[in-house]
């Protein structure tokens, strides 16, 4: 689904990425950790076509994504509340997003209806801008919208930061019934290595820039990263 070649990311001659080879399978649910500075962002934003890479290629469905949009119609991501248009309401955002990607109202409703539990009560009808919300709250909007379209590419940044436990513990599962789906494929980054084992099938661990780990989650997972990233 996602290919990965020889691609990097220089900045003043500075390497910050450099992935040689990497492979994410349709309906593959991929975590990626690791500390600040591993280059998690800076492959996202790649991915996204945010960035220019230095050297090397992604391809996404056989698209290159820095070559063609093609890509962009079965993808959706939320990367930081720069994604959000601050000046509308959480409503007025999820149609915007449903009429981008082909969904009426009705189909738009019924997904934040499904999701309701997920905003707490906090989210819709309070008559406020998306500006106005507390950081956990843009991102609540940010994750649901990213389902809207039924895509087959989610991409999510830390998702888990700046969520209380509760709501934490209903976005795990909402990535999980995401990932029984074989046609969706899901990328999550993340520092809590708890969170991204619990709902990851495959696990990549990064430092400065480069894939230092690259393992099939098992009941042994957390415990081999958390050995790893204690030295």
């Amino acid at each position: 689904m996602i290919q990965v070649n020889n691609l990097t990311k220089t900045y003043k001659g500075i390497t910050v990425l450099n992935i040689g080879n990497l492979e994410i399978q349709k309906g593959e649910s991929f975590g990626l950790v690791g500390n600040n500075g591993a280059g998690k962002t800076t492959f996202f934003s790649l991915l996204l076509d945010l960035i220019e890479p230095s050297t090397g290629s992604i391809t996404s469905n056989g698209i290159q994504v820095n070559k063609s949009e093609g890509w962009k119609p079965f993808t959706a991501a939320f990367i930081d509340e720069t994604f959000l248009i601050g000046y509308l309401t959480p409503e007025e955002y999820f149609y915007f997003i449903g009429e981008l990607r082909g969904q009426d109202k009705q189909a738009v409703d019924e997904l934040l209806k499904k999701h309701e539990d997920f905003f707490n009560g906090e989210i819709l009808k309070k008559k406020k801008y998306l500006r106005d919300l507390s950081k956990g709250n843009q991102k609540k909007v940010g994750i649901i919208a990213t389902l809207i379209g039924n895509p087959e590419v989610i991409i999510l940044d830390e998702p888990f930061a700046n969520l209380d436990p509760t709501t934490q513990f209903r976005l795990k599962k909402i990535i999980k019934d995401l990932s029984d789906d074989k046609n969706v494929t899901i990328l999550v980054s993340s520092h809590d290595l708890a969170h991204t084992t619990e709902v990851s099938t495959r696990i990549v661990a990064m430092h400065k820039g480069e894939v230092v780990k690259d393992i099939k989650t098992s009941a042994e997972t957390l415990q081999e990263l958390e050995d790893f990233f204690a030295v």
